[in-house]
C-alpha cells in the first residue's frame, strides 16, 4: 500500500511514522483528518486521483502533490510602523553613534547626522524601534496589499470632497451675482422667472451624473497579450451604442466601402453633406489632422535628412529624430522671422498701427526758422524750395545743362548740346550744326530716292546662258567643240557613276565651257517632256 511521500529530517522521524500509521490501521491511534474533519481511509492510496467504488471514497484526493496542511509558523501580520519600545537617559555599548539607539548602527540610522553624536555628547537619545520578523508564506511574500491601511487614502477622499465643495460654492455665488445683476437691469415683472431659473441652474450641478459613468461607455473584459489566455485587461469601445453605424451612414453599394475585418471606413460616406453637421468624415480624417499629422511630418524630415547625408533614423533612434526635428523648426522660424524683419527693416511695415512721424507725412525740409527773444520770426519766414533726393547742379562731360533739359522725338537729351545719349560728350554749338547738317542730308536722300522709285523703268528680259547666267550678246559656240562635248557627254552617261569603282589616279576637271553646258542641256531628259521616251 503506497502512502504520501513526506521529507523527513532524519532516520528516526521516519520510523516513528511509520509506528503511528501502523498504530492507526490497527485502531490503536486516533485516526488523521482531511480538511473538512472527516477521517481518512487509510486504504485509499493517497496518490490516486479517482478512488475504486467498493472503497466509499466520497471525492479524489491529490494532498500529496501539494502541502496542503497551514503551517502554524506563518502568519499575515505586519510590521508596527514607527513603534518604539524604550527610552534610554544614557548611551549604552554596541548603540549607534549618531542617535544612540540600539536598534541599528551608525551605518543603517535614518536620522540626520550630527555634529557631535550621541555616543560622545550622551544627549537626546533616540527610543529603539520595535524590530519584527515574519515568516511569510508563498502567498503573503507575493500579496501588493499586505500591511496596507486603508485609512491612509481617507486623505484623498477629503482632498476631493473639499474640491467639490468649493467648486459648487463658487458656482452659487456666480449665480446669484448673476442674479443681482439682472434684478438691478430689469423690470419687477420678470423677478419670479428669474427665480426660478436659478433654482434650476442649482439644481444641474447637484444632479450632474459621474464623469466617470459617462466616460465608461462599455466596458469590456478581455484577455490581452495571448492567443490562449493571458492577464485580463480592460477594452474600452469609446463609441456609444446610440450613434449610428458607419456603414450605415449610406446605404448606396457605390459610396465608401467598409471593411468588416478591420471595421474601418476610410472614405468620406457623406461626401456632399455639410461639414458643420457632420459627425463621421471617414477614417482618412484622423490621418490628415493632429498627431498623425505631426508624426508624418517628422518621418519625411527624417528621410530627407538621410538623403542628405545625416545619420538618422526614425525607427532606430526614434528620440534623437525628434529632437532633431524640434531644433529644424526652431532654427527654422527663426531664419524666418530674421528675414521677415530685415524685410520690414528696409522697406517698413504698412500694416502697422504705428503712426508715422509729422516730418514724413508733412514732407521733409530743411528750413530753418529764427526766432527773436519775444518769439516773433526775424528770419526763415519765406518759402523753401523743395530739394530732390538726387544731386543737382552736377554737369558731366563738360556738360552746361543737366540730364532731361531736352526733348524731341520721345527722346530726353542735353539742352546744350541736343544729344540723346545720356554719358555722352559735351560737343556744343558745333555739334549741333553737324547733327542738323546731317538731318538735312538724311532727308535730301530719302526725297531723291522716293522719287527714283516713282519713274517707272521697263525691265529688260535677258537670256539665260547654259549655265544660268546672263546670255552675252557677244556669245558664238564652236561647232567642233559642241561636236567633241556631245561625244564626251555619251561616254559620260556611259560610265559607271559609282565612286568606289572609280579609279585610282582618275581626275575630274571642275572648268566647264559654253559648249560642255550646251552638250550637256541638249542630252539632259526632261520629265515634263512628253517625247521623253523616244530620246533614246
Amino acid at each position: 500500500m503506497a502512502t504520501a511521500s513526506v521529507a523527513f529530517k532524519s532516520r528516526e522521524d521516519h520510523r516513528k511514522q511509520m509506528e503511528l500509521e501502523e498504530a492507526r490501521k490497527a485502531g490503536l491511534a486516533p485516526a488523521e483528518l482531511d480538511e473538512d474533519g472527516k477521517e481518512i481511509n487509510p486504504h485509499i492510496p493517497q496518490y490516486m486521483s479517482s478512488a475504486p467504488w467498493y472503497l466509499n471514497a466520497e471525492k479524489p484526493s491529490l494532498k500529496h502533490q501539494r502541502k496542503w496542511k497551514s503551517d502554524p509558523n506563518y502568519t499575515k501580520s505586519w510590521y508596527d510602523r514607527g513603534a518604539k519600545i524604550y527610552q534610554a537617559d544614557k548611551y549604552r555599548k554596541g548603540a549607534c553613534e549618531n542617535c544612540g539607539a540600539m536598534t541599528h548602527t551608525a551605518k543603517s540610522c535614518m536620522e540626520r547626522p550630527r555634529k557631535l553624536g550621541a555616543k560622545w555628547t550622551g544627549k537626546s537619545i533616540a527610543p529603539d524601534e520595535k524590530v519584527e520578523q515574519f515568516e511569510l508564506d508563498y502567498d503573503g511574500k507575493r500579496d501588493r496589499w499586505n500591511g496596507y491601511d486603508a485609512a491612509s487614502y481617507v486623505h484623498v477622499v477629503d482632498r476631493y470632497e473639499a474640491r467639490d465643495e468649493a467648486r459648487k460654492k463658487y458656482l452659487k455665488e456666480q449665480q446669484l451675482k448673476k442674479l443681482e445683476e439682472k434684478n438691478n437691469n430689469e423690470n419687477q415683472e420678470g423677478d419670479a422667472s428669474d427665480d426660478e431659473d436659478l433654482e434650476d441652474a442649482l439644481k444641474v450641478d447637484e444632479t450632474k451624473v459621474d464623469e466617470s459613468k459617462q466616460m465608461d461607455f462599455a466596458k469590456v473584459e478581455k484577455r490581452v497579450r495571448t492567443t490562449g489566455g493571458g492577464s485580463t485587461g480592460t477594452v474600452r469601445n469609446l463609441r456609444i451604442r446610440e450613434d449610428t453605424a458607419k456603414y450605415l451612414l449610406n446605404l448606396d453599394v457605390n459610396s465608401a466601402h467598409y471593411d468588416p475585418k478591420t471595421r474601418s471606413m476610410r472614405e468620406d460616406p457623406l461626401p456632399d453633406m455639410d461639414p458643420n453637421e457632420k459627425f463621421y468624415a471617414g477614417d482618412n480624417q484622423n490621418r490628415l489632422s493632429g498627431q498623425a499629422l505631426e508624426f508624418k511630418q517628422l518621418n519625411i524630415h527624417a528621410w530627407e535628412s538621410f538623403e542628405k547625408g545625416h545619420d538618422i533614423h526614425m525607427q532606430a533612434a526614434p528620440s534623437q529624430a525628434e529632437l532633431l526635428y524640434k531644433n529644424f523648426k526652431v532654427s527654422k522660424e527663426k531664419l524666418k522671422g530674421q528675414t521677415k524683419d530685415t524685410i520690414m527693416e528696409k522697406y517698413g511695415n504698412a500694416a502697422s498701427e504705428e503712426t508715422l512721424p509729422r516730418e514724413l507725412l508733412l514732407g521733409q525740409s530743411e528750413k530753418e526758422v529764427e526766432y527773436d527773444r519775444t518769439g516773433r520770426i526775424v528770419k526763415g519766414q519765406e518759402m523753401s524750395i523743395p530739394r530732390s533726393k538726387y544731386e543737382e547742379d552736377v554737369f558731366i562731360n563738360n556738360h552746361t545743362t543737366v540730364w532731361g533739359s531736352w526733348w524731341k522725338d520721345h527722346q530726353w537729351g542735353y539742352k546744350c548740346c541736343k544729344q540723346t545719349i545720356r554719358n555722352s560728350y559735351c560737343t556744343g554749338t558745333a555739334g549741333i550744326e553737324a547733327a542738323e547738317a546731317a538731318g538735312d542730308l538724311m532727308k535730301a536722300n530719302i526725297a531723291r530716292k522716293e522719287a527714283t522709285e516713282d519713274a517707272h523703268t521697263p525691265i529688260e528680259q535677258k537670256k539665260l546662258a547654259t549655265w544660268g547666267t546672263d546670255v552675252p550678246d557677244d556669245l558664238v559656240l564652236d561647232d567642233k567643240k559642241l561636236a567633241e562635248a556631245l561625244k564626251k557627254e555619251d561616254e559620260r552617261r556611259r560610265e559607271v557613276t559609282d565612286e568606289r569603282k572609280r579609279k585610282y589616279n582618275v581626275k575630274y576637271d571642275n572648268e566647264v565651257t559654253p559648249e560642255e553646258m550646251e552638250a550637256y542641256r541638249m542630252k539632259k531628259i526632261h520629265h515634263d517632256d512628253p517625247m521623253r521616251d523616244f530620246l533614246h
